[in-house]
């Protein structure tokens, strides 16, 4: 048995790459924000929202751009319902960049300290675990981006790779729409027979 993709011209190839672009990003943001969650909680911190909302909207997108790819590849794929998703997640993908990213955009990570060899000063100043408000839940944030120079490079990275997601989520849309005209016009087109 030999796996083919659907043969779907330029259209089909920038619908796998971005897919696979989507994915490698995703996985990127999960596994950076994973390790300052844990970092936080074996510390026994407050974890900030917008880490466990960054990860949650990472998690269900991977799960979505995996799904939708295999149902593509097996010529499955609703894409008009696809390219709907990718909007809505397109949408999902900017409130965290921007949420992320606000106090981000004026931070220099050079001007902040090296990183010190014990584990434990990297949440010495974010406050103890508690139901802390909105203001305190932010500034556990701050705190928590200008620790030392790798861990602002890091939450950067995040950032940097949500803005690329806004990019590429908009785009798959659009292709999704491209996609769906195309194979419509191409089942609607009369088959053309050439006789002698």
């Amino acid at each position: 048995m030999r796996f083919q993709a659907p043969q779907l011209g330029a259209l089909g190839v920038t619908f796998t790459a971005f897919r696979a672009m989507e994915f490698v990003s995703l996985v990127a943001i999960i596994g950076i924000t994973a390790n300052f969650i844990n970092e936080i909680v074996t510390s026994q911190r407050d974890v900030p929202d917008v880490l466990v909302g960054t990860l949650a909207v990472a998690s269900i997108a991977t799960l979505y751009v995996s799904i939708s790819y295999i149902l593509y590849y097996d010529g499955l794929l609703p894409l008009l319902v696809a390219g709907g998703i990718d909007l809505a997640l397109l949408v999902a993908v900017i409130v965290v960049a921007v949420t992320i990213g606000k106090p981000l955009s004026m931070l220099k990570c050079e001007l902040l300290p090296q990183p010190s060899p014990p584990t434990q000063t990297f949440t010495m100043s974010i406050s103890a675990r508690d139901y802390a408000s909105a203001t305190a839940k932010y500034n556990n944030y701050l705190a928590l981006i200008t620790t030392d120079q790798p861990h602002c490079y890091e939450i950067k990275a995040v950032w940097g790779l949500g803005i690329a997601l806004c990019v590429l989520f908009a785009f798959s849309a659009v292709i999704c729409a491209g996609l769906w005209r195309r194979i419509k016009s191409g089942a609607a087109a009369p088959s053309k027979d050439i006789e002698g």
